[in-house]
């Protein structure tokens, strides 16, 4: 095996040496992630308050869906001018944009000015997620780098527990507003650390910023989300098949003019890595899977087994802890094993945390859910921290906050495409229950979701509600079955899966 770490270690030193401090660095990385993966749950959590408070209910989701489709227009842009212009100016205005989005938020006094601040708010996130990965990969070797991006993934595992608490002690105690204004203080301080202790040697370069591919490019990815966020046909077909449409048309229109740009803000030589696009299309296939998990386990543990929400989030918990456990293996794997063969075992944890999902029985106890959360959580961990890794390392250092970036617009698809299609499935099988279960309606499925409503349902329709309920989430996981076997096929289809390339020594390679 030959040693690939030597070079990278030596320019972390350097980097050092120049005044770098990674300790307060890092803290400041570790504090705007958590700050961005608290953002999405602590706002469900304040979702009804706020509703109830600036009478909007009708424009409840675009409060998320602005947010969501801001980041990923966002992301692609943010990681190519990191690359030109430096991870620190980037990152801080991301940050400040955030903070004064957050503010915004906070001062709301309307639905449309809520939406309005989201949309400002979610063009500083698009810098935030892609560029804290990007400066761990900068500022740490390669066999301490998932370690770091472990510990940096799993923000959003423990958010999941700890925003439901602190979004309601904040709306109980103070208000709604607070929800948004405590990222002020969190995002200033996170910009002093950055602006003080990271040192970057910038090259000055004299080629010109490519404006029309970033315009082709927030087109595209607009419509694409567009389209996908409408893929359930609740607004009309339209909705969707016009955004796509457009998505097509810029995308072409995007492709011709990359070709002759000198710095292109997509560089199209990047697909024809087949590691770089294999590895991307695995991470957004399991990240898809992973919010039907996050999203559908605690419907389970609630409405199935009629515990209350505090334990149905709980059922998450595990998976937070083993998701670490797995960032930290695949540190230890990678100095043994090519990334192609980590990603299969990760794989493989996956497929039977999904194949024990679907064949439990309604009635299956509440340790038995535990134990296959731990299991999802330690693929989850395996899996996306390698595929951050490996897209970080099969490019040159030029181009790592591309890259980066990518990877996160990846999972950012992969989860607005898969959350729709599991919705579709989950309301096709719930009107057929319902259908075939006379007297029952979709208003009482609605409450049967709810254990504090499901009371109300008449007692001769609990029992059948459960088992339609319980139906929709086997048929759900059966999807994800079919989309971790997709991500298996493509893993298998890399050639170039016994070598990682890395940053530092693009010309050395890791062979099994």
């Amino acid at each position: 095996m030959v040693d690939t770490t030597k070079g990278l270690r030596c320019r972390v030193s350097e980097r050092a040496a120049n005044g770098t401090r990674v300790g307060p660095v890092t803290a400041a990385v570790f504090m705007s992630t958590f700050m961005t993966a608290v953002e999405g749950t602590i706002v469900s959590t304040a979702m009804p308050t706020i509703v109830s408070d600036l009478h909007g209910m009708s424009m409840m989701n675009w409060v998320f869906s602005i947010y969501m489709l801001m980041c990923a227009v966002t992301t692609p842009i943010y990681g190519k001018l990191s690359d030109r212009f430096g991870r620190k100016p980037l990152i801080n205005i991301g940050l400040a944009v955030f903070v004064i989005g957050s503010l915004l938020c906070g001062l709301s006094q309307s639905m449309i000015q809520l939406i309005l601040s989201r949309v400002v708010q979610g063009l500083g996130a698009g810098a935030i997620q892609p560029l804290t990965f990007t400066i761990l990969a900068d500022i740490f070797p390669i066999e301490k780098r998932a370690k770091m991006i472990g510990f940096n993934s799993s923000a959003w595992g423990v958010a999941s527990i700890v925003a439901p608490l602190l979004g309601g002690f904040l709306v109980q105690q103070l208000s709604w507003h607070w929800v948004f204004a405590v990222n002020v203080p969190i995002g200033l301080l996170a910009i002093v650390l950055i602006q003080l202790f990271l040192k970057e040697d910038i090259k000055a370069q004299d080629r010109p910023v490519d404006y029309a591919g970033i315009t082709l490019l927030t087109i595209c990815l607009v419509g694409l989300m567009l389209g996908l966020q409408y893929l359930d046909g609740t607004a009309g077909p339209w909705a969707s098949i016009l955004p796509l449409v457009i998505c097509v048309l810029a995308c072409i229109g995007l492709i011709r003019i990359e070709r002759r740009q000198s710095d292109p803000i997509l560089p199209l030589p990047l697909f024809g890595n087949r590691t770089f696009i294999v590895q991307n299309m695995v991470v957004l296939l399991i990240s898809g899977f992973l919010m039907g998990f996050e999203t559908y386990l605690p419907i389970r543990m609630q409405s199935v087994l009629g515990f209350n929400p505090t334990l149905g989030g709980f059922a998450l918990t595990p998976s937070s802890i083993l998701w670490l456990v797995g960032s930290f293996m695949a540190g230890k794997l990678l100095t043994r094993r090519p990334p192609h063969w980590i990603t299969n075992q990760a794989l493989g944890f996956l497929i039977v945390g999904c194949i024990a999902s679907i064949v439990v029985p309604i009635h299956t106890s509440y340790f038995v859910f535990l134990l296959i959360s731990a299991v999802f959580g330690y693929g989850f961990g395996l899996s996306i921290t390698i595929g951050t890794m490996t897209s970080q390392s099969v490019v040159g250092s030029d181009q790592v906050g591309m890259a980066t970036s990518f990877n996160t617009l990846a999972r950012s698809l992969g989860q607005t495409l898969m959350i729709s299609v599991f919705g579709i499935v989950m309301n096709v099988v719930m009107a057929r229950g319902v259908a075939g279960t006379p007297g029952l309606t979709a208003t009482m499925m609605d409450r049967m979701i709810n254990p504090e409503t499901a009371g109300q349902l008449p007692a001769r329709f609990l029992e059948p509600a459960r088992g339609i309920v319980y139906d929709g989430l086997r048929a759900i996981f059966i999807v994800g079955l079919v989309i971790l076997l997709a991500g298996l096929a493509f893993n298998l289809t890399d050639r170039r899966s016994n070598r990682l390339l890395t940053q530092a020594t693009p010309e050395q390679v890791v062979t099994d």
